[in-house]
């Protein structure tokens, strides 16, 4: 399976777009079958905003499926709780919750995306390559226009092209709405050891979110979820109003949190609006169409509630090189291929569509329950929710993509 030109036109059987966490899952599982894809990158390297995630066992499963858990495993800590406290009672609810028997760590993006492409092929990625616009061709082909004027012709398009994704835009998918609220997220970098247990942090109460978790004896990485002013929603690309905020608005957080926030450097925090697909839209809407279909936050843009997006984004990865594999490596007529990877998307949509309801919707609903100022709210939340909610994060995280 190669690629080849026609006069000007490149022809690839698999062409990815977007080099991000789905992108590349799914293109080193198609690797591993021997299945070749091209992966075009707008970006002029691999993109690591964001800085970690937690990666629950969901996770683990897919990584441990391309042959890279290992790897990852010996970077990274494992976690042994996670801890909750209420910040904002007169007397601070804390409910801990072991992690024992469970394998959940924080990655950092740049492990992760540099892990996936060292083990791809030479050429796979290729970078500084806009998608302009998708057209048809005649002979079921999609044609993929450039920026820098290059036109690729490909078999199968898939589109793992983040929340603004123009494949998503093709199949008729629209635009994730915003949540209203905003996260900023930051890395930490502890030189020498930051000496914290290896528990997963979150503070919630007062309509914020925040929260901090070791990725490794240097790195420590935090988040903050609020509902920004719109005074503050001009901050955005002003790291330093940024830092100055959080400080602020984390008073009543512990010494540890603070601490954290206090060691992250400017060029180590972004802030981003928190998005959402609506989740009936994937029960109706295109996830694929014909030969075309879409994975990892262009599928399924989510809250960051429950520390499911990136792991999410992997499944897919797994789910789709399997489905593809199915269709691409089964001996048959050249006509009937078309059939076969039409049939393996629906496959692959079909076993996707709830999966990513089921979390789209948890996501959104815990979001709401821990940032509620409510007072109804506040009182379950503070008093029974919080080990409902952690008991909840292990139960979606209980799912197995199974093996290419």
């Amino acid at each position: 399976m190669s690629s080849h030109s026609v006069g000007m036109e490149i022809v690839e059987d698999v062409v990815i777009v977007g080099a991000g966490i789905a992108g590349l899952t799914t293109a080193l599982g198609l690797h591993r079958l021997g299945i070749r894809s091209l992966v075009l990158e707008s970006s002029e390297r691999l993109r690591i905003t964001g800085f970690a995630f937690t990666t629950w066992e969901n996770a683990w499963k897919a990584l441990d499926a391309i042959g890279i858990g290992e790897s990852l495993r010996r970077q990274h800590y494992l976690m042994s709780s996670i801890v909750v406290a209420s910040t904002f009672l007169e007397k601070p609810a804390v409910s801990e919750m072991s992690f024992k028997g469970h394998d959940i760590r924080c990655v950092q993006r740049r492990s992760l995306l540099e892990t996936l492409a060292k083990e791809l092929p030479n050429g796979t990625i290729r970078f500084s390559s806009k998608v302009v616009s998708i057209d048809e061709s005649d002979d079921h082909f999609k044609r993929l226009h450039l920026a820098d004027g290059t036109i690729l012709k490909t078999k199968v398009l898939i589109g793992c092209d983040g929340v603004n994704s123009a494949v998503a835009k093709w199949l008729g998918l629209q635009n994730p709405v915003f949540s209203g609220r905003s996260a900023i997220r930051g890395n930490a970098h502890f030189k020498g050891g930051h000496g914290f247990e290896p528990k997963y942090r979150q503070f919630v109460g007062k309509g914020v979110r925040s929260g901090f978790l070791p990725c490794d004896d240097e790195n420590v990485y935090w988040f903050f979820t609020w509902t920004p002013a719109t005074k503050e929603e001009e901050m955005e690309d002003k790291p330093l109003k940024l830092k100055q905020l959080v400080t602020s608005k984390l008073k009543d957080t512990s010494d540890e949190m603070k601490s954290v926030i206090e060691k992250t450097l400017l060029d180590d925090i972004i802030s981003s609006p928190l998005r959402y697909r609506k989740p009936w839209e994937l029960l109706w809407g295109n996830i694929s169409k014909g030969n075309v279909c879409v994975a990892g936050d262009a599928l399924h843009p989510m809250t960051p509630d429950i520390g499911q997006g990136g792991c999410l984004a992997m499944e897919d990865g797994v789910v789709l090189a399997r489905c593809l594999g199915e269709a691409l490596l089964k001996p048959g007529v050249e006509d009937e291929e078309y059939e076969r990877i039409e049939m393996g998307l629906k496959k692959y949509g079909q076993e996707r569509k709830w999966r990513s309801f089921d979390l789209i919707t948890t996501a959104f609903m815990v979001g709401f329950i821990q940032q509620n100022d409510g007072k109804v709210l506040s009182y379950l939340r503070d008093n029974f929710m919080l080990r409902f909610l952690s008991g909840l994060l292990l139960r979606k995280a209980g799912f197995d993509c199974g093996k290419l």
